[in-house]
């Protein structure tokens, strides 16, 4: 925390695989009018290494925070991941949120699919291959070349970041999906991206300027997707005129016996006054419910088409349910409804096992075909490469050496793809 004790509160919230020093070259300015807070994501920045499940469940334990110090209305800036926080506090709980600030964010940040390919990435290689690539992904090549100890820094701060909270937040992110609900924000939102934003760039900022009905756009020149990084002065000067035109009374000042909770995050390569970790419980999102069918029973069909994605992917499915919907309509509701619905959403195994059980009987029934689906869908349900070499290794007992043979043939092309980093 930065500022006078007793100024109306500005919360910053960073990007996925950053601390809170991403913010650095912002507080000296923010700070003379605003209590600033900044917040480090789980995982990151020596922050408890607690995976959240949601962006929601980011958004409560944010809440928990700011109401064990005190803050009751705050405004509310947030890159990235931190802008999807951002959204959903200012859709939920917009009792607490003044005035927003969305940068580099997006109504939905990317596909399903792709985060959770980018999981299995971390899963299978660690962290260094995003590492390396961030600052390619946050900085405009002009930028990179000119600052070298910025790039490493950057490259330094996702290398320490915790791999599993790095890919709960993948899930999260994957998850995320308000583009339906972006007419219920009601706060006056500055939507910033930076123009050579690569990540969440000026496509996704313009929808989110469409759908929030007291939205403004700002562009920033030679910026990428860490504009506060790249751009500090033009971030700066955007930020302090949209809080400024905010009602200051509406942003309950923090109390002076207020404590921040200490830290031992490293620190970037620009100066910047010393910042305090703050962190909190979290919270259980809840699942949807099904629609009764008519003796009551939830039905499962919804339920499974969730799961069902979830498992598969969205490509795989949109595939598999855009044939002929007069022949294979009523399979696929089947399918859905009570293998996926049904079975696969029963409380008794966690999908890894369901995923082991699953290849195994693909392996006896010699179903090739379905067994590749399934080696993905066994690494996107967090299975090692050196866990189903093992599953395939005990069917050549069970199942018989030729059938184990063809499922190594299927498994190793499809862990090559799926592993492999994508540059």
């Amino acid at each position: 925390m930065d500022g006078p004790d007793d100024a109306p509160v500005l919360v910053l919230g960073p990007s996925l695989g950053a601390t809170w020093h991403m913010w650095d070259r912002q507080v000296a300015d923010l700070s003379a009018e605003w209590r600033v807070v900044r917040y480090d994501l789980p995982g990151h920045g020596g922050a408890p290494a607690e995976p959240a499940e949601s962006v929601a469940d980011l958004a409560d334990r944010l809440l928990a925070t700011l109401d064990a110090i005190g803050v009751q209305r705050f405004g509310y800036a947030g890159c990235s991941i931190g802008g999807a926080v951002g959204l959903d506090l200012a859709l939920r709980r917009p009792d607490r949120v003044g005035s927003l600030a969305l940068v580099a964010a997006s109504p939905r940040f990317g596909t399903a699919d792709e985060l959770r390919g980018r999981g299995v990435i971390v899963r299978t290689n660690g962290l260094e291959p995003v590492a390396l690539a961030a600052p390619a992904a946050w900085f405009t090549d002009a930028f990179a070349a000119a600052q070298p100890a910025i790039v490493d820094w950057a490259v330094q701060m996702v290398r320490t970041t915790d791999p599993a909270c790095y890919i709960a937040a993948c899930e999260a992110l994957a998850t995320f999906d308000v583009r339906a609900e972006l007419g219920r924000v009601a706060v006056p939102a500055l939507v910033l991206v930076g123009a050579e934003d690569q990540v969440t760039g000026p496509a996704e900022a313009r929808t989110l300027v469409a759908g929030i009905p007291d939205a403004r756009l700002a562009l920033v020149p030679g910026a990428g997707h860490l504009a506060p990084v790249e751009q500090p002065a033009a971030v700066t000067d955007l930020l302090v005129q949209h809080f400024s035109a905010a009602p200051q009374d509406t942003l309950t000042a923090i109390p002076l016996q207020a404590q921040p909770i200490a830290s031992a995050a490293p620190a970037a390569p620009v100066a910047a006054p010393a910042a305090s970790q703050v962190s909190a419980a979290s919270a259980a999102s809840a699942a949807p419910a099904g629609a009764p069918e008519p003796e009551g029973r939830p039905d499962p069909y919804e339920p499974g088409m969730k799961t069902r994605r979830e498992v598969l992917g969205d490509a795989y499915v949109d595939a598999a349910t855009a044939g002929d919907e007069h022949f294979t309509a009523d399979f696929q509701e089947l399918v859905t409804r009570y293998a996926w619905g049904e079975v696969w959403n029963r409380e008794g195994l966690d999908r890894r096992t369901r995923s082991a059980v699953t290849m195994t009987a693909l392996v006896a029934g010699g179903r090739l075909e379905e067994l590749a689906v399934h080696v993905r869908a066994a690494l996107r349900n967090g299975l090692t490469p050196g866990e189903i070499k093992e599953i395939l290794i005990h069917t050549a007992v069970y199942c018989g050496v030729p059938a184990a043979n063809a499922a190594f043939g299927v498994a190793r092309t499809v862990v090559r793809e799926e592993t492999t980093p994508r540059s």
